[in-house]
This record gives C-alpha cells, structure tokens and sequence, in this order.
C-alpha cells in the first residue's frame, strides 16, 4: 500500500430512532442556535420535522429554517442561506434531507464564515479556511455526504457543476436511521444504488496502484449494494436490508475505499456533471448511463481489473462480460443505461462536451478527456 494519513472526525450515530436524540448531540457542541435545511415538504408531512423541533426545543437551540433544497442543488439557495445563516448569527448548520440538503448545508457553513462570494472555493480561486459546526440527518443513502469532505453545486446561470472539499465541511454528528429512508421512491433508491457503484468504482478502476485489501472491500461494497437493492425492491420494508444499503452508501465515500490507492480519479462524475447541470437529470440515473459507456471505452488500459470485477461481482469470465452484466443489472432494477431514456439525442452531444470538457479541466484530467474523447464515450451512451 502507499502511504497514508486517514483521519474522519464525523461521529455516525446509526439506527432506529436515533434522530430523536439531534437536539442533544447539537447541545453538547454549545450550539444555541442552527439553521435547519431541508428539501421539500415531506419532512413536515410525515412528521420529522416536528420530532427535529421537539428535541431541538427540549436542549434550548433555537432555529431559522431554509426549505425547498432542490436535487441537483443550485446555488441560488446556497446564497439564500449564507444569507441568512448571517443575518441571523446562527452557530451552526442542521441538515434534515438527503445529501443535496447536506451540500448546500456543507457550501453554507463555508460561505457564512467568508466575506467573499462562496462560488470562490467551488472555482478555486479561495480555500476554505473555516466553517460553521454541520449536524445532518440522513433520509436517502447515495452520495455519502454525511461523512466525508465533499460538496457539488450547480450554478444556474454558466450551467457549471463544481464541487469543494474541505475537512472544515466534514459533519460533526450524522445521524442515520434507516427507518427514515422507506418513503425513498423505488426510483429513487435504484438512482442510490447506481451512486454508491460509481464512488466505489471510480478508484477501483483508474487508480494506478490499488490494494488488494481495498479493491476487496470495495467488491463487498458493491454486492452489499446489489443485494440489498434487489431485497428492497422486492420489499421496501426490509430493516435490514436497507441498513446494509445505508452503510454502504457511507463507506463507498468516507475515505476508507481509497486508503493506500494511487493516481485515482474520477471520470464518471465529471462527465454526469454536465448532464445533470444541462439536462436536471437525477445524478445516479445520469450515472448508470455513463458508466456502462465510460467502462466500454476505457477496460483495456486497466483490463485485469475489469476481469477481476467480472469474476468477483458477477461470476463472469472476460471484461466486456462484467461490463454487460453491470448493465444488464441496471436495466433490471430500472435505472437508466442510455441517454435517450432522457430524450437526450445526438444533436445535443456538442453542448454536453463542451460543458464536460470545462468540467475535465477542473478535474486536472483534459489531457486525457480530450472533446474527441468525450464525443466518443457519449456515442456509445445514445
């Protein structure tokens, strides 16, 4: 393995009922008072929002809400709440959704604490120097926010979705109670389970060097998720099923995937980056399309490794086997695997590259995605 500092600051509390207990977790930080992010209305329709509010009321915080987070979170909002988390000297942020709230929770809690425009880290002309206490309750397992450095937000205006990392934006406390994620949408959950893929794979194949410990664990995260998914499918009730699914959506990006690895990148999301910034197409469906198309154009500079995903995950022999059989499983559980699926057509493959291309650069990996690259891996995503 090569060398490495790991280090993960973000206490998990998992199971049933432990969202009751937010109001305590926060008062232990000396917080008197956060601003609570949500999404949409379901979280007072279903009754979270008020089980939020009694505990945070039972331990004294005070609270200045900012609702309608969108998917695919924009920075409108994150201006909306830097706004507001300093006109309202708020001591921290508490993020009640799934991770496109804790993004702009975690873009929030940096810009409250600059003078500047917040879009400065997402461009990288600022490092984040400081950010407010983040405490989330997870309600849909996919990005693996709750537990790592990350954040992606989309500016409306330039169509450009970029992304921050800053250990001052790991979550203090993040709940995860598995109970809260049964309302998630079969549609929505075959998304999370495309996702989850994505991070566990983008090191496992383009790494350069990669641990034989580390690309097991990252197989057992990807069975754990195909297994759990079908079980949810079959019954969205399943404890213990959608436990399993959550962990391994945490696991899939808190660092643990990516210990002692080299020369690992990510060029799966940078391309659905522009998909879901031109097009609003969720993230995971967008990446269920690129993934068959990026591993069809990519397998033979890394083709043991493909094999070794072949054997290992789906009992297949040859690469473009496993590539097949990750597809075909898509196409099972209903997630996207073509760009028409989005009425996206061939006349739109020049926007989306141009789009790709500023995303590749910022990515550091325009060498490599050239625009006739690009072209080409969107060509077989038709």
């Amino acid at each position: 393995m090569k060398n490495f500092t790991y280090k993960n600051p973000t206490q998990i509390v998992f199971g049933k009922d432990t969202h009751q207990s937010i109001g305590k977790h926060i008062a232990d930080s000396k917080i008197k008072k956060v601003l609570l992010t949500y999404g949409s209305e379901r979280i007072k329709e279903d009754g979270l929002f008020d089980i939020v509010i009694k505990s945070l009321e039972e331990h004294n915080i005070a609270y200045v809400e900012l609702g309608g987070i969108v998917s695919n979170p924009v920075l409108s909002k994150v201006y909306e709440g830097v706004n507001s988390a300093k006109d309202n000297s708020v001591d921290a942020i508490l993020s009640v959704g799934g991770g496109s709230v804790l993004d702009s929770a975690k873009a929030i809690a940096a810009g409250a604490l600059y003078s500047g425009d917040v879009w400065d880290f997402f461009i990288g002309e600022k490092v984040i120097e400081d950010a407010l206490p983040i405490f989330d309750i997870i309600t849909l397992a996919a990005t693996g926010s709750e537990m790592n450095t990350f954040a992606v937000i989309t500016k409306e205006e330039t169509n450009q979705k970029f992304s921050i990392a800053s250990p001052h934006v790991y979550p203090r406390v993040s709940i995860i109670n598995p109970e809260l994620q049964k309302s998630v949408s079969q549609e929505y959950l075959v998304y999370s389970a495309a996702d989850i893929i994505a991070h566990s794979i983008e090191g496992y194949f383009t790494a350069t060097y990669h641990p034989d410990i580390v690309a097991k664990y990252v197989e057992a995260n990807i069975s754990t998720v195909i297994a759990t998914t079908e079980k949810l499918i079959e019954d969205k009730n399943d404890y213990d099923a959608r436990a399993e699914f959550a962990w391994a959506a945490t696991q899939a990006l808190n660092g643990t995937t990516y210990l002692g690895v080299q020369g690992a990148s990510f060029p799966n999301h940078m391309i659905e980056h522009s998909l879901s910034a031109l097009f609003n197409v969720a993230h995971g469906a967008g990446l269920s399309v690129v993934i068959p198309a990026w591993m069809k154009w990519y397998y033979q500079q890394n083709e043991k490794q493909f094999e070794r995903f072949a054997q290992n995950i789906f009992g297949k022999k040859t690469a473009l086997e496993g590539i097949e059989a990750l597809e075909s499983w898509f196409n099972k559980i209903g997630t996207p695997t073509r760009l028409s699926q989005f009425d996206i057509h061939e006349s739109s493959i020049n926007n989306i590259v141009e789009n790709a291309y500023t995303n590749a650069q910022f990515f550091g990996l325009s060498k490599i995605y050239t625009k006739e690259v690009l072209t080409e891996i969107l060509h077989l995503a038709l």
